[in-house]
């Protein structure tokens, strides 16, 4: 695959409720130096005039979809990627805004066979800060975003090797894709809603595939602009999922020593939210001690019951690789413990 304009490119944008974002992403796509095949917006039973709008888009390329129901993240991107036709797919969040040169710098990435995915420099909306360039893991499933909160002061302009791309802004390879679809599906539909890239990440990392950060092409995001960056819903999600991601993708022997982590990182949290400090403090001071035990105690409880479903979906994962080199992988992208508590 080339790096020219005969590569046909397929942005896929799952909108719910986010009438207000919408003008502003795909302004940001007609703006881009390489235009986009096509753009595919699926919306998720928007209440806000999100359809209305869209069916009056005279936007080029532009392909909609329309649910009666919010199907999440994973069920919206699912629908889009079933009426794409691109040879590489974008996944792209209704409250980012991609450079121009968006598209144009992430290509060249894919004339690497084995490269099937691309990450991008996401800065936050507020300025100056990195959102994400690329992802981190921690050894019991969570993961963040490797730079979170550093300043955009130029330690992250270098292409180089990441783990995966974050789903608010990254690019596939669509062959690759269909080689390791999940029950026939783009992202796991039981995940709805967050860690759902980092489950596509493992899936393409354990069938031999690699990730190119590429820091000219960048995308600004106004982050959590859907669930709130403190919401319990999010919280819950991204507790649950982590458990799931970790049963489906993780080495064998990783899973067995998980719990041992996973009491670390709630521990460093708590120390954290004392403090005031990083995300749990954050969290600390958006909602009550009772309402975030509460969620935490459901999403394990969910997610230990969802456990042997994802276990027995690992069977349908591609494996090319053997289980010391996805060690070694997530051992060079790991996240130390501060860091994500955001106590460094």
């Amino acid at each position: 695959m080339g790096s020219g304009h005969g590569v046909r490119v397929s942005v896929l944008i799952v909108n719910w409720n986010g009438r207000d974002l919408l003008p502003g992403c795909l302004a940001a796509l007609a703006r881009q130096t390489v235009a986009p095949h096509e753009i595919v917006v699926v919306d998720n039973g928007s209440e806000d005039g999100s359809a209305d709008y869209l069916r009056a888009c005279d936007a080029q390329g532009l392909k909609t979809r329309f649910l009666g129901t919010n199907t999440g993240f994973s069920g919206g991107n699912n629908v889009a990627f079933g009426m794409a036709e691109g040879d590489v797919v974008a996944l792209l969040n209704n409250d980012a805004e991609p450079d121009p040169d968006w598209i144009a710098e992430a290509l060249p990435a894919f004339e690497d066979p084995v490269v099937a995915m691309v990450a991008c420099k996401v800065l936050r909306a507020e300025g100056g800060t990195v959102d994400k360039v690329g992802h981190l893991m921690y050894r019991d499933g969570q993961n963040r975003g490797r730079g979170t909160g550093r300043p955009d002061d130029g330690r992250f302009d270098m292409d180089e090797e990441a783990l995966w791309p974050d789903g608010c802004a990254g690019f596939y390879r669509r062959s690759a894709l269909e080689q390791t679809l999940t029950d026939g599906h783009l992202l796991d539909p039981d995940f709805f809603l967050y860690a759902e890239d980092a489950e596509l990440g493992m899936r393409l990392r354990w069938a031999g595939y690699r990730c190119i950060y590429r820091h000219k092409s960048i995308v600004i995001h106004r982050h959590s602009a859907g669930l709130g960056k403190f919401g319990l819903r999010k919280l819950y999600f991204i507790e649950r999922n982590r458990m799931w991601l970790l049963v489906k993708t993780f080495p064998l022997g990783w899973i067995l020593v998980s719990p041992w982590f996973t009491l670390l990182r709630h521990g460093a949290n708590a120390l954290a939210a004392l403090r005031g400090r990083g995300v749990a403090g954050g969290a600390a001071r958006a909602q009550s001690p009772f309402a975030l035990a509460g969620c935490l105690v459901r999403a394990l409880w969910d997610g230990l019951r969802g456990a042997p479903r994802m276990w027995r979906k690992r069977s349908g994962v591609v494996k090319r690789v053997s289980d010391r080199d996805m060690k070694r992988i997530l051992r060079t992208y790991r996240i130390s413990l501060s860091e994500l508590t955001g106590e460094d």
